[in-house]
């Protein structure tokens, strides 16, 4: 089954590439790894979660912005490499969390994207990964995500 086999069987519309805020490109490839900048939970051009989680937001929404960061991630990384189907495996997730200065579940946070990876990509999705508590993040939103794919061989 292709990928985007996979993501219509999973019900995810796929959305376009969000739009920089700033001096970047979402992705550049080298070799075949394709690295993308960091995505905010961005869904038609609006911030779908600012503040900070354990504070302004619970464990459960922070899941949703990483979702939806790790969604666009992979927009960005498809971009770089002409569709989805030639996005081969997702080899590591960074995901930043705008965090209440006493929380600290972060990696239950950093599950809303990784179980993205997982369930569009199979086996292929499971990756190294980083979760980091931040004072802020740009824009205010909640969640950033960066990640490392492989192109499909």
């Amino acid at each position: 089954m292709s990928v985007t086999q996979r993501l219509t069987e999973l019900g995810i519309n796929w959305p376009a590439v969000v739009t920089p805020v700033g001096s970047y490109v979402p992705a550049t490839r080298v070799g075949d790894l394709i690295y993308t900048s960091g995505q905010m939970p961005m869904a038609d051009g609006v911030m779908q979660y600012k503040g900070t989680v354990g504070d302004d937001l619970t464990i459960e929404q922070g899941q949703a912005a990483a979702r939806l960061c790790a969604l666009n991630a992979l927009a960005a990384a498809a971009g770089a490499v002409g569709g989805v189907d030639n996005i081969g495996r997702i080899v590591k997730l960074t995901v930043f969390v705008a965090s209440a200065p006493d929380f600290f579940q972060q990696p239950t946070v950093a599950n809303g994207a990784s179980d993205l990876c997982t369930a569009i990509f199979g086996d292929e999705g499971r990756h190294a990964r980083s979760a980091i508590g931040v004072v802020a993040l740009p824009l205010g939103c909640a969640v950033e995500v960066e990640l490392i794919a492989q192109v499909a061989q």
